[in-house]
């Protein structure tokens, strides 16, 4: 109530100010004649002064005088005939004043109604972080989210679906098989079944134990908050949480940890995070776009002055027009390909670092090559790069383990 006591007196007196100057714009203002005479009056007085310094002659200041006489007659004269009274303001011009005052007035009222908050009480700072926390607190469970996501029928290939059936009653005769579970997991994640697969997921990962890898967790997490069309539950989180205490710069997870804090009312935290992730990503990587699309209204509510970076598209793996291009070629000339997309992988984590799962990809095209020279190299130099990351050392290690390296 308060607010609004204090709006209107705002508004009112600035209302007030305009219209009562169209108002009085000429009500008070002399009569033309009266401000001639007394310009009259003062040019009297100068020929006087310029005669007294000489700087005219008694002849020329006695025709000026006559002149400037004449003149103040006639003045006189329309002052006391009243023909140049005072001018009043024009009907059109009061009513103008009142428009402006009801413009003035009804327009702010108008206006803060449209885009404002009504009712809505002062929030500090500190009060806005406890209802954020309040509403991170209260998120709905994963659950009771996909219960109001109307279900979508899926087009499968019938094929598919038959071999996905076929995997689950393997699975399900062999519970304890992680590598069954995690393509389980994946195959039913194709098929649209998001709940089965991040189901699969962590079936998998409890199997797993410590060995589960960051990835595992982030996949979980992918598919938890795919099946709330883009909602992060608490469980989603928790999935989060584990991905990111296993390797923190897990792309997926932080970018799933900046749209729950921007879903709870955090877009500072939220703006932070992404901010920092779009630095470090390439042009190339999923949650670019999304991020893009988001960041400069999460800088503005943020209170940040912020110019997202210019990502320069980086060299994962073959192209579609490269997949085309090589069924044309012969085994020497694919392989030339291949041996071409390697080294610039090689050069670029040489040069400008990479993920760990780009170090295992590179360790891995090279055992498939044969350069197990090379490719013991490059696992000694990502065990130097990563050296305080256990969680990579896994991702990496496994897969010098599988090209036969020690």
């Amino acid at each position: 109530m308060l607010f609004w006591l204090i709006a209107i007196l705002i508004a009112a007196f600035v209302a007030a100010i305009l219209a009562l100057t169209l108002w009085r714009a000429r009500d008070n203002a002399a009569p033309a004649a009266a401000y001639d005479l007394k310009v009259y009056k003062d040019q009297l007085r100068e020929v006087e002064k310029d005669l007294a310094r000489g700087v005219i002659s008694p002849e020329d200041a006695e025709r000026t005088r006559l002149e400037i006489s004449k003149r103040i007659l006639e003045a006189d004269k329309a002052l006391q005939s009243g023909q140049d009274a005072s001018v009043k303001t024009p009907t059109g011009t009061r009513v103008l004043a009142l428009a402006a005052f009801v413009a003035v007035l009804g327009g702010s009222a108008g206006l803060y109604y449209t885009i404002g908050t009504p009712g809505y009480p002062d929030m500090p700072l500190q009060a806005r972080k406890d209802a954020a926390d309040q509403a991170r607190a209260n998120r709905l469970r994963q659950a009771e989210a996909e219960a109001r996501i109307p279900p979508s029928p899926q087009q499968n290939d019938p094929r598919h679906e038959e071999l996905v059936q076929n995997l689950r009653d393997v699975v399900a005769e062999r519970p304890d098989d992680a590598e069954g579970l995690r393509l389980l997991a994946s195959n039913e994640a194709a098929l649209g079944n998001l709940k089965a697969a991040y189901t699969a997921q962590s079936k998998m990962i409890s199997l797993l134990g410590e060995e589960a890898t960051a990835d595992d967790f982030a996949f979980m997490a992918d598919m938890m908050i795919l099946a709330t069309n883009g909602y992060v539950s608490p469980e989603a989180e928790g999935a989060i949480d584990q991905a990111l205490r296993k390797d923190p710069t897990e792309g997926s997870a932080r970018f799933y940890l900046g749209l729950m804090y921007a879903q709870t009312g955090r877009p500072d935290f939220a703006f932070r995070i992404w901010s920092q992730l779009l630095a470090q990503s390439n042009a190339d990587d999923p949650w670019v776009p999304a991020i893009q699309n988001g960041i400069e209204e999460l800088a503005f509510r943020a209170g940040v002055d912020y110019t997202p970076p210019t990502l320069a598209p980086a060299t994962r793996g073959p192209s579609a027009e490269d997949m085309q291009a090589a069924q044309d070629m012969t085994a020497e000339e694919q392989a030339d390909m291949i041996q071409g997309m390697v080294d610039g992988l090689s050069e670029r984590l040489a040069t400008e670092g990479g993920s760990p799962q780009e170090w295992a990809q590179l360790i891995r095209a090279l055992g498939i090559l044969g350069d197990t020279e090379r490719a013991s190299a490059i696992w000694a130099e990502a065990q130097q790069v990563f050296a305080e990351n256990e969680a990579a050392l896994s991702v990496i290690g496994a897969e010098a383990n599988r090209a036969g390296l020690e």
